[in-house]
């Protein structure tokens, strides 16, 4: 009798056992897996980067200088398990408050990065706009880009581009990539851009203007600066086209402006026609060496369907209302002149 009750009684031990070693696997597991383990102090979510280069070490140690993990511990026994020593991929990723261990894991396990965005647009004068808006949304360097810029590449010599008109090949678009995209991915996606844009009949038109592409894009980069108008953009593109072909200067002030690099000027002055840069339309004739900001393709359109006529000079005109007046003399320009410069006067616009 006493053996079977002693039996029962230990019986009794080993199911109490059973049960205290599965409620704390099951607390285990929960604090593991489905317990909020990510605090942000305040914050809904922040952004973490895993360079390429990252080692794993290299990894626990950003998320905890980052004040990422909350328990290193059980972090690093889900890790384990789930061999993230092996598995962890570069890239953004956005860490949002209340993830648990386990959805940080799979999401730098797998590779679930937040995309990127780059927009090029005309703000955007020179290689060092474009090499710092890029630098500054992706793991590629300043160094990589610069290098990239000054550099005779297979890309370069493919498309005939210097390192002054290497800016023709961004055409205005937004990219959205991932933050790890290499250099040679990410100018794969601006070449597939220009490439799409340059299509047979764009080609056939800047043949008969009798321009290659490049001239195209930096002749509409002046006249984009000149006027946001459609059939404006054309028409100021016929006279920059006459000019070329009568062998005369352009004389753009978009030029000399880019030349000073105060894009807020509003009014050049006549000792800007003296600096000494190739980008000076006054002291050069032709195109400058490169774009002075990256055209819209509205603009690109507009120098390949622009205006046959016999104007050679054009003002804007006094009310400012983004159109110009057109001469096919000086002596008629330079009445319009007069007056553009009166109302300037009057506005006090100086600069």
């Amino acid at each position: 009798m006493c053996a079977k009750k002693s039996r029962k009684k230990l019986k009794s031990v080993f199911y109490l056992l059973i049960l205290g070693v599965l409620l704390f696997a099951g607390y285990s597991a929960y604090i593991a897996f489905l317990k909020p383990s990510i605090y942000l102090d305040g914050k809904k979510y922040k952004f973490i980067y895993v360079p390429t280069k990252f080692t794993y070490d290299e990894l626990i140690g950003m998320l905890e200088e980052e004040n990422i993990i909350q328990d290193q511990k059980t972090f690093e026994w889900l890790a384990k398990a789930y061999d993230l020593k092996n598995t962890f991929k570069p890239g953004r990723y956005r860490v949002v408050a209340g993830m648990t261990n386990r959805q940080l894991i799979n999401c730098i396990k797998n590779g679930k990065q937040e995309k990127v965005k780059i927009t090029f647009n005309s703000s955007d004068h020179t290689n060092d706009d474009i090499i710092k808006k890029v630098a500054d949304k992706l793991e590629i360097t300043e160094e990589e880009l610069q290098a990239f810029f000054a550099t005779e590449t297979l890309l370069r010599q493919k498309y005939n581009f210097t390192n002054e008109n290497l800016r023709c090949f961004f055409i205005p678009e937004t990219y959205e990539l991932n933050w790890n995209t290499s250099l040679p991915e990410f100018m794969k996606l601006v070449e597939d851009n220009y490439t799409g844009f340059w299509t047979n009949a764009r080609k056939q038109k800047a043949k008969w203007a009798n321009l290659s592409e490049t001239d195209v894009i930096i002749l509409a980069s002046i006249v984009q600066s000149e006027s946001a108008i459609d059939d404006e953009q054309q028409q100021i593109a016929g006279v920059y086209l006459n000019r070329i072909n009568k062998n005369m200067p352009l004389q753009a002030d978009p030029t000399l402006i880019y030349v000073v690099g105060d894009f807020s000027i509003q009014r050049v002055r006549s000792r800007d026609k003296d600096i000494d840069s190739p980008y000076n339309t006054y002291r050069n004739k032709g195109l400058p060496p490169g774009p002075i900001c990256l055209p819209y393709p509205q603009s690109i359109d507009a120098v390949l369907n622009y205006n046959k006529h016999n104007f050679l000079y054009f003002c804007a005109k006094p009310n400012l209302n983004g159109y110009s007046d057109y001469s096919e003399t000086y002596e008629q320009h330079q009445k319009y002149a007069n007056a553009y410069q009166k109302e300037m006067d009057k506005r006090g616009i100086r600069r």
